[in-house]
């Protein structure tokens, strides 16, 4: 389905992405991690061309998105879901309007545009809230009218930039869910851009861990986290090591006590 090869982006002196080879399968979902600056989320908005690339190719059921004229972009990003890290919604509009905007905007009917947008909403479990403002919703409310903004289009391609990253610790639960829920159900493919090792962990088919612009390993998360062959995945193996003998201990404190 998605295939990006020697694919490179430098900001000025600043090699971002470095030659890195990409690929997802059609119904996969990826995860795609490593410390922050190592070129994650450039790589990801290439594919939609938010960010034009220096070289390489980006291609997409077998068309080469670099490649497009901007009218055949813009079509071709109806295929592609794109959940930023920022909202990214307009204020003065109601969350199903919000929802509603790319539809409308790509040409359909308000009417089939609303129940579309109303389907999205459900499915992100906002239904009830369509006619609140981004200013009445909470953070992770607001993220999950972002995502029913990318599913509404129905996608082939799920993006997914950080999706938790501008959330409160305690909201970034109820995202995670939605997301563990579409991955479960959805055909689509994803590709996620995130530091939630515990979603990855449970929802991804194949982690990819990146550094310094590259793909240093990639595989199942059972063998990225378990037997790492980069030094970015036994840092990662240490954390969830860490971790667990860190919940181990608490536990263990409060038999005590």
């Amino acid at each position: 389905m998605l295939s990006i090869k020697n694919l490179s982006k430098q900001f000025g002196q600043v090699l971002a992405i470095n030659d890195l080879d990409l690929h997802v399968g059609h119904g996969e979902t990826v995860a795609l991690m490593g410390p922050s600056g190592c070129g994650k989320s450039t790589t990801i908005r290439t594919i939609n061309r938010l960010i034009e690339p220096d070289k390489g190719s980006i291609q997409f059921d077998g068309v080469d998105i670099l490649q497009l004229m901007p009218d055949q972009l813009r079509a071709m990003r109806k295929k592609i879901g794109f959940v930023f890290q920022h909202f990214n919604l307009v204020d003065r509009l109601t969350a199903v309007e919000n929802v509603m905007l790319g539809l409308v905007m790509g040409g359909l009917d308000k009417e089939q545009a609303y129940d579309k947008a109303l389907e999205a909403m459900t499915k992100v479990g906002l239904e009830s809230y369509h006619s609140h403002k981004p200013s009445e919703m909470s953070g992770g409310q607001q993220q999950r009218v972002g995502i029913a903004r990318a599913l509404a289009l129905n996608p082939d391609l799920m993006l997914w930039d950080e999706p938790t990253a501008s959330l409160d610790p305690i909201l970034v639960r109820e995202v995670l869910v939605v997301m563990e829920e579409l991955a479960k159900y959805r055909q689509s493919a994803m590709l996620v851009v995130t530091h939630e090792i515990s979603f990855a962990l449970r929802v991804a088919d194949r982690i990819v861990l990146m550094d310094k612009g590259k793909v240093v390993e990639e595989g199942k998360p059972s063998d990225v986290f378990v037997k790492p062959q980069s030094e970015v995945g036994r840092q990662y193996k240490e954390l969830i090591e860490y971790q667990m003998n860190t919940s181990a201990l608490t536990l263990a404190g409060k038999k005590i006590a």
